[in-house]
C-alpha cells in the first residue's frame, strides 16, 4: 500500500474532487462548477492526492493580485495579470491522507509553484480550525484582515525565499 502522492488533477477527477470538498469542508465547499474553472484556468495549479488509485486529497492553487481573495464560491473569469502573490485556494484531504506527509508535500508544492511564478508571497484563507495547522507551518495572520469566508476564517501569508 502506497502512501501516495500528488500529481496533476484531471478533468475525471473534479467528481471526487467536489464529494471530498462537501465532506471535508462543510458549510466552505463549493461547487464543481469552481474547480472546473480553476482546473481550466490554471492546470499547473491543480492536483489531487492520490494512494492506491483512490483520490485522497485536493490542491487549488493560482497567482492572485491584491489582498482581498476570491470570494467563496466565486468564478474567476481569468487569472489576474502582474500577480503579486500566490493564492492558496482550496486543499482538502480524506482522512485516510492525514499523517501521510501529503500535507507537508502540498506547501512544498505551492512554495515551489510560487517561486517558477516568481512570486515571493503565499496567501490562503483558513477554515475550520486549519489556521493553527498553518500558523505551525510558517504562515502568519494577516494583521487588520479578517478571513473572507464569514465567522471562524482567516486571512493568513507566508514569505518565501
Amino acid at each position: 500500500m502506497s502512501m501516495g502522492e500528488w500529481r496533476p488533477m484531471l478533468t475525471a477527477d473534479l467528481p471526487a474532487v467536489t464529494a471530498l470538498s462537501a465532506a471535508v469542508h462543510g458549510v466552505y465547499a463549493e461547487p464543481q462548477a469552481v474547480y472546473t474553472e480553476r482546473l481550466t484556468l490554471f492546470p499547473a495549479g491543480c492536483f489531487t492526492w492520490v494512494r492506491d488509485d483512490s483520490i485522497d486529497g485536493f490542491l487549488v492553487t493560482h497567482p492572485w493580485r491584491g489582498d482581498e481573495p476570491p470570494a467563496l464560491g466565486a468564478m474567476l473569469g481569468s487569472i489576474p495579470r502582474n500577480p503579486d502573490r500566490y493564492y492558496l485556494h482550496d486543499i482538502a484531504l480524506a482522512a485516510t491522507a492525514r499523517n501521510t506527509g501529503a500535507g507537508r508535500a502540498a506547501i512544498a508544492l505551492v512554495d515551489d509553484l510560487a517561486r517558477q511564478a516568481g512570486l515571493r508571497q503565499v496567501t490562503l484563507v483558513a477554515v475550520n480550525g486549519a489556521d493553527r495547522y498553518w500558523a505551525a507551518n510558517g504562515f502568519s495572520y494577516v494583521p487588520g484582515q479578517s478571513g473572507s469566508y464569514g465567522a471562524g476564517s482567516f486571512a493568513m501569508r507566508r514569505e518565501i525565499g
